[in-house]
């Protein structure tokens, strides 16, 4: 099973990206982020002619998940995070065989002292608490989504900005993921690759692309359980560099 994490940045904008992703890399399971469109909106016809059942959660204009499964049924979907109070649509989870899929779209924070940097915070919490409860309940557990943290040092194309002091990159941020890998989870990536320099992100100003300047905030976890299964994983960068693109690339892992 192949799965994947992707934000597309508007999905009404970058449906051909990722009918032509799908067809390429044939996932046979996608957390979505960004989809900015109401639930009515959703191009569910034309992911179904690709061969993907789906489930949705979004809203107009910010936010927005979906899950997509190729061939497998979509069950015991979730909404939201439970017991907490949110009208920003970032959190979707379902069964998809014997793989219990989370898929989150961390709140970006703004900035170090902000309200969005203590609701990030909070939300992170309130994240830890959930994926507790879904472990317990699901032990072959997956946490896929944009984190909007970037894990170490090596998850950054300057650790001199992107530092302890920044947002995607500060003390308690980095602490708060840490806490969910306590629990029993494992950057999927990063078993199977220690260098540095492999990004998920990179800005739409200052050339970043071109120029390679960006951060690893798209990740795959994978829980005590699905270790072993978790064969390869990557990033697929080519979909950052067609036209009119998002401005990340999907993250996979395949559990063999």
């Amino acid at each position: 099973m192949k799965i994947a994490s992707w934000n597309v940045n508007s999905l009404n904008v970058r449906l051909p990206h990722l009918v032509q992703w799908l067809g390429e890399a044939r996932p046979d399971v996608v957390g979505i982020q960004e989809t900015k469109l109401e639930d009515p909106r959703f191009p569910l016809a034309a992911l179904e002619a690709l061969g993907y059942g789906c489930a949705f959660h979004g809203q107009k204009t910010y936010n927005g998940v979906a899950l997509l499964a190729r061939d497998r049924a979509i069950e015991a979907v979730r909404l939201g995070i439970p017991g907490f109070e949110d009208d920003q649509r970032r959190a979707i989870a379902a069964t998809i065989g014997d793989v219990r899929v989370i898929n989150l779209y961390v709140v970006n924070g703004q900035d170090l002292g902000t309200e969005k940097y203590a609701y990030k915070l909070r939300w992170l919490e309130a994240v830890h608490d959930w994926i507790a409860d879904e472990l317990r309940a699901h032990p072959r557990l997956v946490v896929l989504g944009d984190f909007n943290i970037a894990p170490d040092a090596r998850d950054v194309h300057d650790p001199e900005v992107w530092n302890e002091g920044h947002i995607l990159t500060s003390a308690a941020e980095r602490a708060a993921l840490q806490r969910l890998l306590a629990l029993g989870l494992h950057d999927a990536f990063r078993l199977h690759h220690d260098a540095g320099g492999v990004f998920s992100w990179w800005d739409y100003r200052q050339a970043a692309f071109r120029r390679d300047l960006g951060l690893r905030i798209d990740l795959t976890l994978v829980s005590d359980a699905l270790r072993p299964a978790a064969v390869e994983a990557g990033i697929d960068r080519e979909p950052r560099g067609w036209e009119r693109p998002s401005d990340h690339a999907p993250a996979w892992v395949r559990l063999g």
